[in-house]
Protein backbone atom coordinates (compact mmCIF):
# COMPACT_ATOMS: atom_id res chain seq x y z
CA UNK A 1 0.00 0.00 0.00
CA UNK A 2 2.75 2.35 1.05
CA UNK A 3 4.47 1.79 -2.19
CA UNK A 4 1.22 2.33 -4.09
CA UNK A 5 0.62 6.02 -2.28
CA UNK A 6 4.17 6.98 -3.20
CA UNK A 7 3.85 5.84 -6.86
CA UNK A 8 0.80 7.82 -7.20
CA UNK A 9 2.38 11.02 -5.51
CA UNK A 10 5.35 10.57 -7.43
CA UNK A 11 3.39 10.72 -10.65
CA UNK A 12 1.46 13.63 -9.62
CA UNK A 13 4.68 15.86 -9.35
CA UNK A 14 5.95 14.03 -12.48
CA UNK A 15 3.44 14.97 -14.84
CA UNK A 16 1.97 18.20 -12.83
CA UNK A 17 -1.99 16.19 -12.23
CA UNK A 18 -4.54 18.87 -10.24
CA UNK A 19 -5.08 17.60 -6.76
CA UNK A 20 -7.72 19.76 -6.29
CA UNK A 21 -10.94 18.34 -5.48
CA UNK A 22 -13.49 18.63 -8.50
CA UNK A 23 -16.86 20.66 -7.55
CA UNK A 24 -19.69 18.35 -5.85
CA UNK A 25 -22.43 18.23 -7.81
CA UNK A 26 -25.98 18.94 -5.23
CA UNK A 27 -28.38 16.69 -7.85
CA UNK A 28 -29.99 19.64 -9.13
CA UNK A 29 -32.48 19.62 -11.89
CA UNK A 30 -30.21 20.80 -14.92
CA UNK A 31 -26.68 20.77 -13.39
CA UNK A 32 -23.52 19.36 -14.93
CA UNK A 33 -20.12 19.35 -13.26
CA UNK A 34 -17.82 21.76 -15.33
CA UNK A 35 -14.11 23.77 -15.49
CA UNK A 36 -13.38 25.53 -17.61
CA UNK A 37 -11.61 29.25 -18.38
CA UNK A 38 -13.06 31.96 -18.45
CA UNK A 39 -12.56 36.19 -17.56
CA UNK A 40 -13.91 37.59 -14.57
CA UNK A 41 -16.38 40.52 -15.42
CA UNK A 42 -18.63 43.29 -14.24
CA UNK A 43 -22.28 41.57 -15.26
CA UNK A 44 -23.35 45.62 -15.95
CA UNK A 45 -20.86 46.62 -17.49
CA UNK A 46 -21.03 43.59 -19.85
CA UNK A 47 -25.07 44.61 -20.88
CA UNK A 48 -24.62 48.02 -20.77
CA UNK A 49 -21.17 49.45 -21.33
CA UNK A 50 -21.60 51.35 -17.45
CA UNK A 51 -17.65 50.16 -16.71
CA UNK A 52 -16.10 52.01 -13.00
CA UNK A 53 -12.86 51.11 -12.68
CA UNK A 54 -11.93 47.39 -10.91
CA UNK A 55 -14.95 46.09 -12.13
CA UNK A 56 -17.16 48.57 -9.45
CA UNK A 57 -14.66 48.11 -6.47
CA UNK A 58 -16.58 45.07 -4.55
CA UNK A 59 -20.24 46.35 -5.12
CA UNK A 60 -21.41 45.47 -8.34
CA UNK A 61 -21.92 41.54 -9.52
CA UNK A 62 -19.67 39.35 -11.13
CA UNK A 63 -19.84 36.92 -13.84
CA UNK A 64 -17.62 34.92 -15.94
CA UNK A 65 -17.34 35.62 -19.91
CA UNK A 66 -16.25 32.62 -21.52
CA UNK A 67 -14.68 33.00 -25.59
CA UNK A 68 -17.39 31.78 -26.83
CA UNK A 69 -18.86 35.34 -25.66
CA UNK A 70 -21.24 33.19 -22.89
CA UNK A 71 -21.87 35.49 -19.66
CA UNK A 72 -22.38 33.36 -16.35
CA UNK A 73 -23.54 34.89 -13.67
CA UNK A 74 -21.66 33.56 -10.57
CA UNK A 75 -23.52 32.22 -7.69
CA UNK A 76 -22.27 30.81 -4.57
CA UNK A 77 -23.25 27.42 -3.26
CA UNK A 78 -21.50 27.33 0.22
CA UNK A 79 -23.08 30.57 1.15
CA UNK A 80 -26.30 30.89 0.78
CA UNK A 81 -28.03 34.02 -1.10
CA UNK A 82 -24.25 35.45 -2.16
CA UNK A 83 -22.80 36.22 -5.39
CA UNK A 84 -18.86 35.78 -5.89
CA UNK A 85 -18.26 38.69 -5.81
CA UNK A 86 -15.62 38.37 -2.47
CA UNK A 87 -13.58 35.37 -4.96
CA UNK A 88 -13.42 37.12 -7.75
CA UNK A 89 -12.37 40.66 -7.14
CA UNK A 90 -8.87 39.97 -7.13
CA UNK A 91 -9.16 38.71 -10.53
CA UNK A 92 -11.22 41.45 -12.40
CA UNK A 93 -10.50 41.42 -15.96
CA UNK A 94 -7.96 38.12 -15.51
CA UNK A 95 -8.84 34.48 -16.71
CA UNK A 96 -9.48 32.46 -14.25
CA UNK A 97 -10.08 28.19 -14.36
CA UNK A 98 -13.70 28.01 -12.79
CA UNK A 99 -14.21 25.05 -11.50
CA UNK A 100 -18.16 24.35 -10.53
CA UNK A 101 -21.98 23.81 -11.77
CA UNK A 102 -23.81 25.12 -14.87
CA UNK A 103 -26.97 24.81 -13.70
CA UNK A 104 -29.05 25.09 -16.81
CA UNK A 105 -32.70 26.83 -16.79
CA UNK A 106 -35.41 27.41 -19.34
CA UNK A 107 -35.69 30.97 -17.18
CA UNK A 108 -31.79 31.60 -16.58
CA UNK A 109 -28.24 29.62 -16.79
CA UNK A 110 -26.17 30.46 -13.75
CA UNK A 111 -22.61 28.52 -12.07
CA UNK A 112 -21.94 27.95 -9.06
CA UNK A 113 -18.63 28.68 -8.22
CA UNK A 114 -16.79 26.38 -5.86
CA UNK A 115 -12.82 25.97 -6.74
CA UNK A 116 -10.75 28.75 -8.48
CA UNK A 117 -7.21 29.54 -9.90
CA UNK A 118 -5.61 32.42 -12.32
CA UNK A 119 -5.15 30.48 -15.48
CA UNK A 120 -4.04 28.52 -16.76
CA UNK A 121 -2.12 26.94 -13.96
CA UNK A 122 -2.36 29.46 -10.82
CA UNK A 123 -3.05 27.99 -7.30
CA UNK A 124 -6.62 26.23 -6.72
CA UNK A 125 -8.54 27.64 -3.85
CA UNK A 126 -11.92 26.84 -2.29
CA UNK A 127 -14.61 30.08 -3.20
CA UNK A 128 -15.30 30.44 0.62
CA UNK A 129 -14.41 34.12 1.14
CA UNK A 130 -17.71 35.80 1.36
CA UNK A 131 -18.21 34.35 5.13
CA UNK A 132 -14.47 34.90 6.20
CA UNK A 133 -14.61 38.81 4.79
CA UNK A 134 -18.41 39.53 6.98
CA UNK A 135 -16.56 38.38 9.97
CA UNK A 136 -13.70 40.41 9.35
CA UNK A 137 -15.99 43.39 8.23
CA UNK A 138 -18.33 42.95 11.28
CA UNK A 139 -15.65 42.16 14.25
CA UNK A 140 -17.63 38.27 14.54
CA UNK A 141 -15.63 35.09 15.30
CA UNK A 142 -16.57 33.37 12.20
CA UNK A 143 -19.32 34.43 9.64
CA UNK A 144 -21.41 31.13 9.79
CA UNK A 145 -25.00 32.73 11.20
CA UNK A 146 -23.89 35.87 8.73
CA UNK A 147 -27.13 35.97 7.06
CA UNK A 148 -29.02 36.41 10.23
CA UNK A 149 -26.34 38.79 12.09
CA UNK A 150 -26.11 41.23 8.91
CA UNK A 151 -27.51 44.68 9.99
CA UNK A 152 -28.85 45.57 6.45
CA UNK A 153 -30.54 41.79 6.90
CA UNK A 154 -31.98 42.69 10.32
CA UNK A 155 -33.16 46.06 9.05
CA UNK A 156 -34.77 44.67 6.09
CA UNK A 157 -36.69 41.54 8.03
CA UNK A 158 -38.12 44.31 10.59
CA UNK A 159 -39.22 46.05 7.99
CA UNK A 160 -40.77 43.69 5.35
CA UNK A 161 -40.58 40.33 7.40
CA UNK A 162 -38.70 37.04 6.27
CA UNK A 163 -38.91 36.71 2.36
CA UNK A 164 -40.72 40.03 2.10
CA UNK A 165 -43.39 38.76 3.82
CA UNK A 166 -44.49 41.47 6.54
CA UNK A 167 -44.89 39.47 10.02
CA UNK A 168 -42.80 36.32 9.00
CA UNK A 169 -40.36 35.78 11.88
CA UNK A 170 -36.99 34.08 11.52
CA UNK A 171 -36.90 30.65 13.30
CA UNK A 172 -35.53 30.58 17.07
Amino acid sequence: MRKFLTLGAAFTVLFGISTAQAADGWGIAGEKVVRWDAKVVDILCELSGDCPANCGDGKRQLGLLKDDGTLWPVVKNNDPFVGGVDDLIQFCGKKITADGLEIHNAKMNIFQLQFKRLAPDGKWSRANWFTKNWAKRNGAEDGSGWIWEDKTVQELIAKDGVLGVPGMKPKE
